[in-house]
């Protein structure tokens, strides 16, 4: 997230120490301070494969890399895409590089635990973009989370290219959900420009999100706890079924 309390403290110390940084240059930005004399490798959120390759071939002549990521880089994001770049080569020079992957906190964790705790139990992430895998695919992954009803963290929702996914993957979800049903709408967590709420399955309308938006849509047991401010606490029980005792 944007909010740099929310680093990982072994994060920053590697920040700190790298002779190059590489990443997609808003993110490098976040990252920050940097010190004058690092390397700034800066680069379009497209080119993940050529970065990670880059940094490959920077750390292989014994530069000291680090290949910034947001959120968790092991979660739609950078760690796979350096493992990728490793396991397409065989060359030894690559293999033999200090590889460290270090987690980090992801969109869904964050928008989360600001508003309670609505992946308190069994929950699935699924990006709903559509450019590394089918939308069937997309489809088939989201129906059967649904019938197991899980609570489930979209990332990518929603694109200028992709105006019509969040939308039918709404109407599927809609076969197997109440309209009462929570969602949790997270935008730009962590940051300045920073929105968190909550509606409902059957209130929410895809002009209310955006490709900076994590949605969290809840299972069939989550609930709101209202909160003194006109805001609530949203949260998934650990118990299923019967409540304990």
């Amino acid at each position: 997230p944007g909010d740099a309390t929310m680093m990982v403290p072994a994060v920053r110390r590697e920040i700190d120490q790298a002779q190059d940084i590489l990443g997609y240059e808003t993110y490098v930005k976040m990252a920050g301070p940097l010190r004058p004399e690092q390397i700034v490798h800066g680069t379009d959120n497209r080119e993940e494969l050529a970065r990670a390759r880059h940094g490959f071939e920077l750390a292989a002549s014994g530069r000291s890399v680090v290949i910034v990521s947001s959120g968790d880089p092991g979660v739609f994001a950078m760690a796979a895409a350096v493992l990728e770049a490793l396991d397409d080569t065989d060359k030894p020079e690559w293999h033999g590089v200090e590889l460290v992957i270090l987690p980090g906190v992801s969109a869904a964790m964050a928008a989360a635990a600001k508003i309670g705790a609505p992946l308190g139990h069994d929950f699935c992430i699924i990006s709903l973009s559509d450019n590394l895998k089918p939308w069937a695919t997309i489809l088939d992954r989201l129906r059967h989370a649904a019938e197991g009803d899980f609570a489930m963290a979209f990332y990518n929702p929603i694109s200028k290219a992709r105006p019509w996914q969040l939308g039918e993957a709404l109407d599927l979800l809609r076969q197997y959900r109440s309209p009462e049903t929570l969602v949790v709408l997270g935008r730009d967590v962590g940051r300045p420009t920073e929105r968190l709420g909550h509606t409902t399955l059957g209130e929410l309308t895809i002009d209310m999100v955006d490709s900076r938006t994590v949605v969290i849509v809840g299972s069939s047991l989550t609930r709101a706890i209202a909160k003194p401010d006109g805001t609530a606490w949203v949260y998934t029980p650990r118990w299923y079924g019967t409540k304990p005792a």
